[in-house]
């Protein structure tokens, strides 16, 4: 089947919201080149598992093509209409299935030569689709919070070391309550701006306390999913003829409900943690790898206004079968190893943050849990400088904010 043969009986097994989309942009899915819709398909095919800020792209993206003119849909899309596909390729159910056939589509590429044509044709619609989107003003500037170095006692070697010439650098922060007046901070946030996925605490061991205004990922909250998921894994893997390449689509495949997460929760944030552990490398072992990678996810996908990413002990590093055929022993946790894990992925963090909109005015704060040592990156604040000033957290974050 070709793009100008869709009809609406065609997306029957899509999702409410993404059917009514789909059939309401017919006219132009059916303008567009295979190489390019499915593509698109990916994005629409989820959507009622996506966050505000993704389907407010997607809208845009489509708003966009519905009304450019038929000689600007014939300049921006000839590029991938000189791409040719295989007769099997274009045999396959690829409004179902989407991302199965974008797997097969890249092996052929590859297979032809016509990867590098393919990249440079998505890159320039990227980077107009990118365009179209309009910046919408931020309510309040972005802050983003990494709390770093929980159950390590003492550590004599620098922290935030990439962080420091980008910011303050505090080396008499009073430790007490610390984690509290942050969380304290976020809910303060959340109130005054009640944003749908807009302010979020992730925590790579146990959760404290916390309003019901945050959206919350914690590592002990996930064990079960972590746990089944692990399972799922290691029988996959004993499968005869079992490769990467067929693993991975069947982790895509993967539904909250198969890991055995109730059916009443929130079916976006469900989605997302899911996919955290079914498409991340490592999420589903090591709680730091877990606390980044989830960071990272929800920047570029929610694209909050607040974040606080706090990272607990890991288990030491074994060899991967063991890992992964002994997940429900009681493993032996690493501090000082994730700690360095932790700092590392603080300043990823930041970088991440600085990628969203609104970056010139974010404010960023790294704290090393339990301890005297806080990194402030503030438009209010000099960089490159320390500060040996006594302070509690409460005056730090009175620092930062402005």
């Amino acid at each position: 089947m070709q793009p100008g043969d869709l009809q609406p009986e065609n997306f029957a097994a899509y999702p409410p919201l993404a059917r009514q989309l789909a059939v309401a942009h017919l006219p132009i899915f059916r303008r567009l080149p295979l190489t390019f819709l499915a593509s698109l398909l990916l994005q629409v095919i989820d959507y009622d598992f996506r966050f505000p800020e993704e389907r407010r792209a997607i809208d845009a993206e489509l708003s966009t093509l519905r009304l450019a003119s038929p000689q600007q849909m014939d300049a921006w899309f000839a590029p991938f209409a000189k791409i040719t596909l295989s007769p099997k390729l274009e045999r396959l159910d690829w409004v179902a299935h989407p991302a199965e056939f974008l797997e097969e589509e890249s092996a052929w590429l590859w297979t032809t030569q016509q990867q590098d044509a393919f990249s440079t044709a998505a890159m320039q619609y990227q980077a107009r689709a990118q365009k179209a989107v309009p910046v919408a003003p931020l309510p309040v500037f972005r802050l983003g919070i990494a709390v770093i170095g929980q159950g390590v006692a003492s550590w004599d070697q620098p922290l935030f070391r990439n962080l420091r010439p980008q910011g303050t650098w505090f080396s008499q922060v009073q430790p007490e309550n610390g984690l509290a007046a942050l969380l304290s901070l976020l809910e303060s946030r959340a109130s005054a701006h009640p944003v749908p996925f807009g302010h979020w605490y992730i925590d790579g061991g146990q959760a404290s306390a916390h309003s019901d205004r945050l959206t919350c990922v914690s590592w002990d909250a996930l064990q079960p999913v972590r746990s089944a998921l692990l399972h799922y894994m290691q029988k996959q893997i004993q499968q005869p003829g079992m490769g990467p390449e067929q693993l991975r689509t069947n982790l895509a495949r993967l539904q909250p409900s198969d890991l055995g997460m109730s059916p009443n929760g929130d079916p976006v944030l469900d989605r997302f943690q899911v996919k955290i552990f079914s498409e991340g490398s490592g999420t589903q072992i090591f709680s730091t790898t877990f606390a980044q990678w989830t960071a990272r996810e929800a920047l570029r996908r929610a694209q909050p206004l607040t974040m606080l990413v706090r990272f607990a002990p890991r288990q030491r590093q074994r060899p991967m079968n063991e890992l992964i055929s002994n997940a429900d022993a009681a493993p032996q946790l690493d501090p000082a190893g994730s700690l360095v894990d932790a700092d590392m992925g603080a300043w990823y963090n930041w970088i991440n943050q600085q990628r969203l909109p609104g970056y010139e005015q974010s404010v960023f704060i790294a704290w090393f849990e339990g301890h005297s040592q806080a990194l402030v990156v503030a438009p209010t604040l000099p960089r490159g400088t320390a500060s040996s000033t006594a302070m509690d957290m409460p005056k730090l974050i009175s620092l930062a904010i402005g």
